[in-house]
């Protein structure tokens, strides 16, 4: 399963047909083949087009499947935590586990519903990874060696202010904690407090905690005033983002596929261990993540 975590909100049909219309796949592909334009052929650029159209539709329909049912599916995300997840591993395989490490809470009705959707999900990703493996069995190797390294380069945006954000954001930091949400998700809006008690924490660590907020890309100011205010009920200071949905920032979070994910960013610029899927507001998560700070701000120190 292709950089592939989950779904974690009722609102992600919502959140994954925005993503596309903002050029999150799409756009991916859009780099490759612009980098490789001069030998690409007519035919090719037709099929890797089409090839995107069918990826998009399969999406969707999973999408579909979890909008049609979002109470049943909506418990299934709000328990998904970092403990649970292999984003490496089967999608379908992923969301079982989950309901069955989960299933007393679930009535007989939804564990049916639930399992019939997991059938239908499981075939349509054996469609996904088949047109996967075509469109990106040239460039996986490259893209996946240097992917940690350069999501952040160059990196730039402007927060809710309007004030310009670059990279040197990481390289003033021993860690950076990178949070992606958006305004419509209950989990994301439900831990916001909870990340700025943990900015105020490592503060004297000499770290940070920043918020991405997906639906504001490309200064989308109607969503940006939104996620503001959702913010100021939450009481929360630290910075949060809007960047370019083209950058390879951008395209990185058009990817994710589980609302909340955290990550850690080192003062490199680099990714750090394994993204953090659900809220820390669970407190085995709040916990988990804080050991992951503090390790990578002794491997900061060590550097030094």
């Amino acid at each position: 399963m292709k950089n592939k975590l989950s779904f974690i909100s009722i609102f992600t049909l919502c959140m994954a047909l925005s993503l596309t219309a903002c050029g999150g796949k799409q756009a991916s592909n859009t780099a490759s083949n612009t980098a490789s334009k001069s030998t690409q052929t007519e035919a090719g650029s037709e099929a890797s087009d089409k090839s995107d159209s069918t990826l998009d539709d399969l999406y969707q329909q999973e999408n579909q499947l979890f909008a049609d049912h979002s109470d049943a599916w909506n418990k299934v995300f709000g328990m998904m935590s970092k403990s649970d997840a292999d984003s490496n591993g089967n999608y379908a395989d992923y969301l079982a586990g989950t309901i069955e490490s989960n299933k007393d809470s679930f009535t007989d009705d939804e564990l049916k519903t639930l399992n019939e959707d997991i059938e239908t999900i499981r075939k349509i990703e054996e469609q996904i990874a088949e047109l996967e493996s075509k469109s990106t069995s040239s460039d996986d190797n490259q893209k996946n060696s240097s992917k940690s390294s350069s999501v952040f380069s160059d990196f730039s945006g402007e927060d809710f202010d309007g004030n310009k954000v670059d990279d040197s954001l990481f390289s003033g930091n021993a860690v950076t904690v990178v949070n992606f949400w958006f305004t419509g998700c209950k989990p994301c809006v439900a831990e916001l407090s909870k990340l700025n008690e943990l900015n105020d924490a490592i503060k004297s660590m000499g770290g940070e905690v920043v918020g991405i907020n997906t639906e504001t890309f490309d200064g989308n100011k109607t969503a940006i005033k939104e996620a503001a205010s959702v913010l100021e009920s939450q009481g929360v200071k630290y910075r949060n983002l809007s960047i370019d949905s083209s950058s390879a920032a951008g395209k990185y979070a058009s990817e994710i596929m589980a609302f909340p994910t955290t990550i850690l960013v080192d003062r490199n610029g680099n990714i750090v261990g394994e993204p953090m899927l659900g809220g820390i507001d669970n407190q085995d998560n709040y916990d988990t993540l804080m050991k992951q700070i503090q390790s990578v701000v002794d491997a900061d120190s060590t550097n030094k």
